[in-house]
């Protein structure tokens, strides 16, 4: 039975040159898991509010949108409220009340539940998402991570049949991520609940889709199984596809030789334990020289020696950094309350000129806090931070939203500029520059809370660049960024980073920090416990390590992106 047909759905914002979503068609099934792919800004996050009646946005749509046979817009709205769910991108956007006990009881409230019947769906929501300990916690003292976890179990409190989900791992690590993306499969198959979710971190969600909604500028490119998608990676839409593909299913189709004989028809993997199999079975057919593995002579992996050989010092050379000091914590500690926990204890942490520090850790591990105080937007109890002479530092928020007062987003720029005392030439160039790095041009007189969760995040970031600071401290700043565009912005950091520029980023995207970070350091129980080289940091982790890692370990230690693996390959072919 179909939950959701959309027919001819077309949709404008207000003063916008074209539509955000143009003529879409396409039908959910009863207990479908969806997965909605695209670019930032392709109208995923205006797809979902489409089909939540009470967030629709303003502007003009055309089409029609139906909920089990119904006219979504005719629904009763206590039926429209409780049947179909939806948890934001943002967490703090959604949370209304003071307390988790009240948040989590407020939808029911309002729909007029009996207190027995509040008290015992609470009591088994909280125990299922181990929100026990945080029930009398006020809301501001809990991390993003805990705070999305919240927001779920606050829509699922209502038992919806539909579930709308708008990249909601964006802000949990990956222990958590993968604990929060279980729950939506559990829900799925124990429930037959239907679920659409927007994503961009793949890796763990495209393996459990029925089926893949692909969007690009407002239409709708493909809708079919994942490994049909991945099919067309070879067809004309080859770039774009791959890039939105789980780690195994581009390694597979990186190397030589895909179908051979180790290979089902039309079998490509998707998940590392699948990926691990195959690229197993691929090494040793290779280290043979089998016939159809596409490698004749030297094995693709003699293990003992690219373990210690020269591919792998290839891979991530050391080098030793003896920069410039620009910015020091030093014994830090730091606690909210007088009588309440450390939050930081004794750190230390040392960013150097020109360097990219990644800082990874757990929800909740204090990695804002120490950015809060790095930026000196809050002062430690004890210890202190120690800043090189004449230097400045830009800071960004988890969420952008912070940063706009104004109603367009070229506003926002140009106030911005101005409070960097740009002149007018070179602000109207440096905003032109942003614009086309971060991909702005289309949106700049649209208002910003009308942009994607990604746009948002990007015009944050091209406001904060605009100071021009020597030190940039940058929370989740990959959050709601598509692959190309996470590739423009690694190259615009690195472009800082050849001026001089120190980078601090506090992040839960291990696949941006194995690529693109110079060093990295994890933050547990209020200190570092423990940093260096990607190479060295996260080749050593079990959890905190990358798709590829996870594959290759065994092969490739040192081998943390399809990059390093293709490195070996091309090393190893070509004897």
């Amino acid at each position: 039975m179909e939950i959701i047909a959309a027919e001819g759905l077309s949709f404008r914002y207000p003063g916008a040159e074209r539509d955000t979503l143009h003529e879409l068609t396409f039908t959910v099934e009863e207990g479908e898991f969806i997965v909605l792919m695209g670019p930032s800004g392709g109208g995923k996050t205006t797809l979902l509010r489409q089909l939540k009646r009470e967030l629709t946005p303003v502007g003009t749509g055309s089409g029609i949108v139906r909920y089990a046979g119904l006219p979504l817009a005719g629904l009763p709205a206590e039926r429209a409220a409780a049947e179909i769910g939806m948890v934001f991108q943002n967490p703090d956007a959604q949370i209304v009340m003071d307390t988790v006990w009240h948040e989590l009881a407020f939808g029911m409230e309002n729909l007029g539940y009996p207190p027995q019947v509040m008290r015992s769906r609470l009591a088994e929501m909280a125990g299922l998402f181990g929100l026990e300990p945080l029930l009398y916690k006020p809301v501001h003292e809990l991390s993003g991570g805990q705070k999305q976890l919240l927001n779920l179990a606050s829509v699922l409190l209502l038992q919806p049949k539909l579930l709308l989900l708008d990249e909601p791992t964006s802000q949990l690590d990956p222990v958590a991520a993968r604990e929060f993306i279980q729950t939506l499969h559990r829900l799925n198959e124990e429930m037959s609940m239907t679920i659409i979710i927007s994503e961009h971190r793949l890796e763990e969600v495209l393996p459990l889709a029925d089926r893949v909604l692909l969007i690009e500028n407002g239409v709708l490119k493909a809708a079919c199984p994942p490994r049909e998608l991945i099919s067309r990676a070879g067809e004309e839409q080859a770039l774009a596809v791959q890039a939105y593909l789980p780690t195994a299913a581009r390694l597979f189709l990186e190397l030589p030789a895909q179908e051979n004989s180790l290979s089902r028809p039309g079998f490509i993997p998707l998940t590392v334990r699948e990926g691990r199999r195959w690229l197993h079975d691929y090494a040793a057919a290779a280290s043979l020289g089998l016939p159809g593995s596409g490698i004749a002579g030297p094995a693709f992996i003699p293990a003992a020696a690219l373990v210690s050989g020269d591919a792998s010092e290839m891979m991530h050379p050391h080098k030793p950094d003896k920069k410039l000091p620009l910015l020091s914590a030093k014994e830090v500690t730091f606690r909210y309350e007088k009588e309440g926990r450390e939050v930081l204890r004794k750190l230390n942490l040392t960013l150097y000129q020109g360097e990219l520090l990644a800082v990874l850790g757990g929800n909740g591990a204090g990695k804002s806090t120490l950015l809060h105080v790095l930026s000196r937007m809050v002062k430690p109890q004890r210890g202190k931070v120690v800043t090189a002479a004449g230097i400045t530092a830009g800071f960004l928020a988890q969420n952008p939203l912070l940063y706009f007062s104004y109603d367009t987003a070229m506003e926002e720029l140009q106030h911005m500029a101005a409070a960097a005392r740009l002149a007018p030439d070179e602000a109207g160039r440096e905003i032109s520059r942003l614009a086309e790095v971060f991909e702005l041009g289309q949106v700049l007189e649209n208002h910003p809370h009308d942009l994607s969760g990604g746009q948002q995040q990007k015009l944050a970031l091209a406001m904060v660049m605009l100071l021009k600071p020597a030190v940039l401290l940058l929370d989740e700043p990959t959050k709601g960024l598509d692959p190309a565009a996470k590739a423009r912005f690694a190259g615009l950091l690195a472009l800082l980073r050849s001026q001089g520029i120190s980078i601090a980023v506090v992040t839960h995207d291990v696949e941006f920090a194995a690529r693109y970070a110079s060093r990295c350091a994890l933050l547990f129980d209020g200190s570092i416990t423990a940093e260096g080289s990607p190479a060295a940091f996260f080749s050593s982790n079990y959890f905190y390590t990358t798709a590829v890692n996870r594959m290759v370990r065994d092969l490739l230690p040192r081998a943390l992106t399809i990059e390093d693996v293709m490195t070996a390959w091309h090393v190893y072919a070509s004897r």
